[in-house]
């Protein structure tokens, strides 16, 4: 089954809900980046939040994700737009450790607990909105929870699920946003935690063939949900040769002449899909003439 999300109201207009089921985005994103389980698990679940975020965006708007908590694996950067294309990296890639207390990855401890969890979003606009709150957890799930609660103040709650298979390959990934709208009242929100308290995981949901849809039933109830739309997917990188071409150009007659004298060429790999590009020194010489003419 391709990834897409869905988008729906809940409880006539007091719940804001979206559902996603990412397991071939983030197993593209595993297989480009060759994370290892607790980092694909890290990754695959910022990916997973970052896509619903998207999907709150109206035309080419986009948000851009860095999750810094102090932990071995580094920064974790992701970009999300409002057509479902989505594409991240964790800057350590190869991070992994034994099952925690509760026999799950131990996201919490390659992520950390000591940094923060930064959002800018692209609205078309001269400036930018920035929002930025300190990671509560490392779990990813929970410091999303706690950004939309302090940032946006949004009542919100957050779930995303990573199940990795022994070869590292991913089995399951989803998640879903509930955010409470203003005047929800005090049963519908008991109602919504007592559903919350009592699910399962929503990897296992995921493996098990349950779809968007079905995860906000049971988040929420099936009468209770009013389906809106739904929305593909993907894991999708916007580089190009042609971009890098464009970089390597700005960088001026001077620069380029010291790439082909000291180096004979040059190399750029993308951080988000791993993409080599390579430059002889005959291609770096009809670029230099380009920027000149």
């Amino acid at each position: 089954m391709s990834d897409y999300l869905v988008r729906a109201m809940a409880f006539d207009g007091q719940v804001r809900a979206y559902a996603v089921q990412s397991t071939n985005t983030v197993e593209e994103a595993r297989r480009r980046q060759d994370t290892w389980a607790t980092t694909s698990a890290a990754l695959g679940r910022t990916l997973t939040i970052s896509s619903m975020m998207g999907a709150m965006l109206k035309g080419e708007d986009k948000i851009t994700v860095k999750v810094e908590g102090g932990g071995p694996v580094g920064a974790i950067v992701v970009d999300a737009n409002a057509n479902g294309e989505v594409r991240g990296y964790a800057k350590n890639p190869h991070v992994d450790f034994e099952s925690n207390a509760q026999g799950k990855l131990d996201v919490s401890r390659a992520v950390g607990t000591s940094g923060t969890l930064s959002i800018v979003k692209d609205l078309g606009m001269r400036d930018h909105f920035t929002g930025q709150v300190p990671i509560v957890s490392g779990e990813i799930s929970e410091d999303f929870t706690y950004y939309f609660a302090n940032s946006e103040q949004v009542p919100s709650a957050v779930g995303a699920g990573v199940l990795v298979d022994t070869d590292h390959s991913i089995l399951a990934s989803g998640g879903f946003i509930i955010q409470m709208m203003p005047g929800a009242d005090d049963k519908t929100t008991t109602e919504i935690e007592k559903r919350l308290s009592d699910m399962r995981p929503i990897s296992t949901l995921v493996q098990e063939g349950k779809t968007p849809e079905q995860i906000l039933y049971t988040v929420l109830g099936e009468e209770n949900v009013q389906l809106l739309d739904t929305k593909p997917v993907n894991f999708q990188c916007h580089c190009s040769r042609e971009r890098v071409e464009m970089a390597i150009s700005s960088l001026g007659d001077e620069e380029i002449e010291r790439m082909i004298e000291e180096d004979n060429g040059a190399e750029a790999k993308c951080h988000f899909c791993n993409e080599d590009y390579q430059f002889s020194a005959h291609d770096l010489e009809e670029l230099k003439s380009q920027s000149t003419s």
